[in-house]
């Protein structure tokens, strides 16, 4: 396939995923596998240098297309994000403090998912390369997600209606339940901190909108840290023995690239007005079907067609 249409491609599936409690990652590297990219050192033979250097490009591709869909984001929250960076600590109504208000939250959630997925990076990578782990993911997300939203509407109280009366131990839940995501790639992001909202009370928009403001510190660390480990592989990885590569980069490459980028930031930023829309009106049901359903069939035929 020509590389800019296979760009194309990728970055649709990016900004069609990322929001969604569907696993960006999952989708992602389903599409790499049936596209045969290079994305394992493992398929590379013995000092084989154009390999390695391949598959570095399609690591770091994969990581930076997540910019357009965090652009995207952040450009249709940007009326919120003003106002809370404005009302900082006091809040709109004025009844905040430092310790409560969105923004100190968002931060505290970031800080709970940061340092458990670093302590864990290992993990992380091992799943990462794991086509079953993913598919497992996916599955017991899936019903997860669809227990508790089941759960949450029929509850007779909701005690956070927005993000304005969230509280500092909600943020912490919710910032220690991302770290699924990261340690177990198929989990989602999205659904980890929304199914965790929703345990603690909130209901559907509030969890949905810190959901999203939480995504942003997150992506954005996560995004800079991967493409910092990418062009410059560890010293860890190096005392491993592990085969790495730099990243070679041409006029083809950037083009690819930024037609990836900006594919993800045009389908995301239609992604996200829907899904607030659909969600509120229909909730969360149709994406945990979705998501046991391509579970099921992953662990079924995965192996087969895709490989491990």
């Amino acid at each position: 396939m020509n590389l800019y249409l296979l760009s194309i491609l990728l970055g649709i599936v990016e900004g069609l995923t990322e929001f969604l409690p569907v696993s960006s990652t999952a989708h992602l590297r389903i599409t790499e596998a049936l596209m045969k990219l290079p994305v394992s050192e493992t398929a590379c033979a013995v000092g084989s240098t154009d390999c390695l250097q391949d598959v570095a490009y399609w690591k770091m591709y994969t990581i930076v297309i997540q910019m357009g869909a965090i652009l995207a984001l952040m450009l249709l929250f940007l009326g919120r994000i003003v106002g809370f960076l404005r009302t900082f600590p006091r809040g709109e109504s004025g009844d905040r403090n430092f310790f409560n208000h969105p923004v100190t939250l968002t931060l505290v959630a970031f800080l709970f998912t940061a340092g458990p997925v670093e302590a864990l990076h290992k993990l992380v990578d091992k799943n990462l390369d794991s086509l079953q782990a993913i598919a497992l993911a996916l599955v017991v997300g899936g019903i997860i997600m669809w227990a508790i939203d089941v759960w949450a509407a029929r509850r007779d109280q909701i005690s956070t209606n927005s993000v304005e009366e969230m509280n500092i131990l909600q943020a912490i839940w919710i910032g220690f339940c991302q770290t699924a995501a990261a340690v177990f790639p198929g989990t989602s992001r999205s659904m980890s901190t929304i199914a965790a909202a929703q345990l603690v009370g909130m209901s559907r928009p509030a969890a949905l909108e810190f959901s999203f403001l939480l995504s942003i510190p997150t992506m954005l660390a996560a995004t800079a840290w991967d493409l910092i480990k990418e062009i410059h592989p560890s010293k860890h990885a190096e005392a491993a023995n592990a085969v790495t590569a730099h990243v070679v980069m041409n006029g083809e490459r950037w083009g690819v690239l930024l037609v990836g980028t900006v594919v993800s930031f045009i389908v995301a930023f239609g992604v996200v007005e829907w899904f607030l829309f659909w969600v509120r009106k229909h909730g969360f049901t149709i994406f945990a079907i979705y998501r046991i359903v391509l579970g099921v069939v992953l662990l079924a035929w995965g192996a087969h067609y895709l490989g491990k």
